[in-house]
């Protein structure tokens, strides 16, 4: 990666951890040296967040960057924006953000959701906003470059600050299975099934139900497996904490429960 010195270098991470999980922002400006600025480094310190995601902290990082340098008094001096992270999950969806995905209703081409699409709409939206060309380029975590490592620790530092809210809503239970969630775990072959839900979340944007959930069938092949399923707006809510005889489809890039037969909850 060439480094541009006659632009804003912002350097952002972000962190997610613990049990319940908090997720940190860092973010850091390197201002050009055409400003001439008496300390050209800027760290920006920002509250973490309640039950965030690695991912969601990566692309919140690069939102907040962009509103803190909007409010810059230098800003109209500023002709290009670099931003690097060491996400790949931003690099890598950024342009599909940009082009794709707000253009097919945040949905892939397997017609399954784009995760965190009001993240990526604010992204956009900030980028368009700040009325200066922005790139984002991968730089490796834990690299030799100090401002990366900066943002790191910021990062860190910020989800031991933890005041913000949670960026969505999930609602939560304990799984019994002792597998880790494995997605993609349990095939979508149009089987009846019993099944646990663990968490459930609220995708507004494309107003569909997504799920975490463990299979409870004893005889199943994928009996304990934990994975994710969506259901949407025809599915009836599925409530976490109880079990449900299901059936699903048949769309391993798109799994999704297609009936709810019944709550088995008070027979388990």
């Amino acid at each position: 990666m060439n480094i541009d010195y006659n632009a804003l270098n912002v350097y952002t991470d972000g962190s997610s951890k613990g049990s319940p999980r908090v997720g940190g922002i860092g973010i850091r400006l390197v201002f050009p040296e055409s400003l001439s600025k008496s300390d050209n480094v800027k760290n920006i310190n920002v509250p973490g967040y309640k039950n965030a995601t690695n991912n969601q902290m990566e692309l919140q990082a690069c939102i907040i960057a962009l509103e803190k340098i909007m409010k810059l008094d230098d800003l109209k001096k500023i002709q290009r924006i670099v931003i690097n992270t060491d996400s790949m999950y931003v690099v890598g969806n950024y342009k599909k953000a940009i082009w794709n995905w707000s253009r097919n209703k945040w949905k892939k081409s397997s017609g399954g959701p784009v995760l965190n699409a009001e993240l990526w709409k604010q992204l956009i939206r900030n980028m368009k906003k700040i009325g200066v060309r922005v790139d984002i380029y991968y730089v490796k975590g834990h690299s030799k470059s100090k401002h990366n490592k900066e943002a790191d620790k910021l990062a860190k530092k910020s989800a031991n600050k933890c005041r913000n809210k949670q960026l969505s809503v999930v609602n939560l239970r304990r799984k019994l299975s002792n597998k880790s969630v494995l997605l993609g775990s349990v095939k979508m072959s149009g089987q009846k099934i019993k099944i646990r839900i663990i968490s459930s979340s609220y995708l507004k944007t494309q107003r569909i139900k997504k799920y975490k959930y463990e299979v409870i069938s004893k005889k199943s092949k994928f009996y304990k497996c934990v994975d994710q399923i969506y259901g949407d707006k025809n599915i009836k809510t599925l409530r976490v904490g109880h079990s449900y005889l299901v059936s699903l489809n048949k769309n391993n890039m798109y799994p999704q429960v297609s009936k709810v037969f019944c709550d088995i909850t008070e027979k388990n």
